[in-house]
């Protein structure tokens, strides 16, 4: 058998065991390890041992359990409360006012957490209920709390862009750093299209009663100064980091312990929000090291096969096909398996053909990694099986049907692919803060 149909098997098998419900390091990494032991027999267990130790070796990941617990300390905590309250405050005399803020609050709870599923709670749980309460439209909020939770895997500390430096071999602090204008370019571009809408049609977003806007300058200025607290955590964080005085995985530490204190500080670092950070913390960062032991382990192989080289001959050899065409078809095929993976998933099983071929076709991978990003985002809102579509379903209340959330969805969809166009178009976008950053 060539070693391309041998990599045919094996991709198939993998979707073959994740299509019945395997965890997926478990499907991973079982084709992983018995591909090596078939073909090179007891040597072959030299690739699970090889990866291994290079996940131990790799010093940043201490990075993962930093943040994911800083999230969780300033979610478990309630911190994020507060930060809605502020929004609702401040926004709610404009139309659309608390959409808008919603969004604010995502970006921020991005920046708290990096996981887009925190996101969706917080907002399917503390905005949707208020939004729908005051009259807002239920596919506009629900579409709202959808795309606003989906930048959660963009705006730094992203996990998943962790996860996918491990896998590319790119530096972490230049692919946070990467996602920070086009994170904050796609919030702005979802403001704008709310704030537009709203105003065309005010009945989607009505504007706070004058009654609600009476507020005291008093506690309008007490909630801005609770709700700048996770922005002054981001900051303690990202300013020594920015500026080269700390390395990343020390501005994580300081990131986790400023969290932790500033919940000691606001009396609500209870025992029973430690030992659910801690819990969560653990229990997320061991899921996130499986999966990359197994996707380090299958890209070996697959290295070992020369399967990257044969599909590079295939498209610009036997297709003749141009590098900008070979790239947007990746993208086209990240969206096709968002409809039944999520983001982790699709990068694992794709990362051992797709990276190295980025890489061989001349592409930027820091640059990749954004684009990935996005499309792994519209990935999660693409009907008819979104990763989103359904989280959103499970929090939603009963008045929001199925068809509601995939309507809600359309206009958020073409807002992020046309950011992904401006990317694409406009590298610098993504690549201008860590070149940069790194240049100084």
């Amino acid at each position: 058998m060539s070693h391309e149909m041998i990599a045919l098997f094996m991709f198939a098998s993998m979707m073959l065991m994740l299509m019945t419900g395997q965890r997926v390091f478990g499907a991973i990494g079982a084709v992983a390890s018995i591909a090596a032991l078939t073909l090179w027999g007891t040597g072959g267990s030299d690739i699970p041992f090889a990866a291994a130790m290079k996940l131990m070796k790799w010093y940043p990941l201490l990075t993962l359990p930093m943040f994911i617990f800083m999230g969780y300390v300033l979610s478990e905590s309630k911190l994020a409360d507060d930060l809605y309250r502020m929004f609702h405050v401040w926004m709610g005399p404009l139309r659309g006012g608390l959409a808008i803020g919603t969004i604010g609050l995502m970006v921020l709870v991005s920046a708290m957490n990096g996981l887009s599923v925190a996101g969706m709670a917080i907002g399917a749980t503390i905005a949707l209920p208020e939004l729908l309460r005051r009259g807002y439209d239920k596919q506009m909020v629900t579409g709202v709390v959808q795309a606003g939770s989906s930048l959660g895997i963009l705006v730094p500390p992203s996990v998943v862009l962790v996860l996918y430096a491990m896998i590319a071999r790119q530096p972490v602090g230049q692919l946070w750093l990467a996602g920070v204008f086009p994170g904050l370019l796609m919030a702005g571009m979802m403001i704008a299209y709310i704030a537009i809408r709203c105003r065309l049609q005010p009945h989607l977003g009505p504007a706070l009663a004058p009654a609600e806007r009476r507020v005291p300058i008093g506690e309008k200025l007490r909630l801005l100064r609770a709700g700048l607290l996770p922005l002054m955590i981001f900051a303690a964080m990202m300013v020594p980091f920015v500026n080269g005085w700390t390395s990343l995985v020390e501005s994580s530490a300081i990131g986790a312990l400023t969290a932790f204190f500033a919940a000691i500080v606001k009396r609500r670092m209870t025992r029973e929000v430690f030992e659910k950070s801690v819990r969560q913390t653990l229990a997320i960062s061991c899921m996130f090291m499986w999966i990359i032991l197994a996707a380090l382990g299958f890209g070996a192989v697959f290295d070992g096969l020369g399967a990257v080289r044969a599909i590079d001959d295939l498209f610009t050899e036997q297709l003749g096909l141009n590098p900008w065409t070979i790239l947007i078809l990746m993208q086209l095929s990240f969206i096709l398996m968002g409809t039944f993976l999520d983001d982790t998933a699709m990068l694992v099983i794709v990362a051992p053909l797709y990276v190295p071929l980025v890489k061989v076709l001349g592409f930027d991978l820091v640059w990749y990694g954004v684009l990935y990003t996005i499309t792994t985002q519209i990935a999660y809102m693409t009907p008819p099986f979104g990763y989103n579509l359904f989280l959103m379903r499970a929090m939603a209340p009963p008045e929001i049907e199925l068809r509601d959330i995939y309507r809600s969805i359309v206009p958020f969809v073409l807002v992020m692919i046309g950011c992904l166009a401006l990317i694409m178009k406009f590298p610098d976008i993504a690549l201008w803060l860590p070149h940069y950053v790194y240049g100084q």
